[in-house]
């Protein structure tokens, strides 16, 4: 959240209570939970999003946080929230008017269980688990490994959004990468992050061939799968490298003692296929009950 803060957060709005933190942008009329309210900036896409509590806090505290700043709005603004829990969106609705965006899937596998016999692939359906099987056979049996230090995961990270921006461009998409500032944002976060044990950058080979790479995070006993490049030439409908990464990368994290693999939000077909559970996250516009903004919402049929 906070990576290259100074440039994103040029009028910041601190949220400040005994149990409650959260940090705003400004723009125009404007507030912004997290995000800068710039459209190439906030392309990094935020998930997991929410106001900050303390261990234990009232369930009310997100509604008194959110209702704090609701009055430091000016006339006509309103909040912008995005990728928020369900809990958020309740408590929106408790304090104002919500213009709801958009509502997406946060599916993951639940590794806090004990593993039942057979581990990982026992979780998942047969055919995901006969696929699973047989690219890992026809791809020859890759491994996955872990980058060793922030230098070998700078050139990881170059690898990957080479391989990325390759596969979107030739369908006629720019790419998650296609930014010089959001590379370097990401350049920026692993620099500081890998350090700390907070971000994964892995490499899918077999042979000294690269098959692709995966860019998790990890957060709280949970890796978290933001982004991937594949080399799309070793794949087809049995070798799929994409799905192999991921295999290993939650093979990996159970055998690790982590909680979840998250693989964020999105209707992906190869999520579906991977996870066992989902949450949901949501993302909304928040003004004042009799704001104009909540008028022209209930006329649109918006509110």
């Amino acid at each position: 959240m906070f990576c290259l803060a100074a440039e994103r957060f040029d009028a910041p709005l601190l949220l400040e209570g005994p149990n409650v933190l959260g940090l705003f942008n400004r723009r125009g009329r404007q507030l912004f939970l997290h995000e800068s309210g710039r459209a190439a900036q906030d392309s990094v896409f935020i998930e997991h999003n929410g106001l900050l509590l303390t261990p234990g806090a009232a369930s009310s505290t997100i509604a008194e946080g959110l209702a704090a700043v609701l009055g430091a709005l000016p006339a006509g603004g309103r909040l912008v929230v995005s990728g928020v829990d369900t809990a958020h969106l309740a408590a929106a609705r408790q304090v104002g008017a919500v213009r709801l965006r958009a509502v997406r899937p946060a599916p993951f596998v639940d590794l806090s269980a004990p593993a039942p016999a057979g581990g990982y692939l026992a979780m998942v359906s047969a055919n995901t688990r006969q696929m699973l099987r047989r690219s890992f056979r026809r791809l020859g049996e890759p491994i996955l490994r872990r980058a060793a230090d922030p230098d070998e995961a700078l050139d990881f990270l170059t690898a990957l959004m080479e391989l990325h921006q390759a596969h979107w461009q030739r369908r006629g998409q720019p790419g998650a990468f296609a930014d010089p500032w959001v590379r370097r944002f990401h350049q920026t976060l692993v620099m500081r992050a890998m350090p700390r044990g907070e971000v994964d950058l892995l490499e899918l080979a077999r042979g000294g061939r690269v098959l692709g790479y995966l860019y998790n995070f990890r957060y709280r006993g949970q890796v978290l799968a933001y982004q991937a490049g594949f080399d799309n030439v070793a794949a087809d409908t049995v070798r799929k490298p994409g799905l192999t990464a991921h295999h290993l990368a939650i093979e990996r994290a159970a055998a690790e003692g982590m909680i979840a693999y998250d693989f964020l939000g999105g209707e992906a077909r190869y999520k579906r296929s991977l996870s066992t559970a989902e949450t949901m996250l949501h993302w909304f516009d928040l003004a004042p009950r009799r704001s104009l903004c909540a008028v022209l919402w209930r006329i649109a049929g918006q509110g």
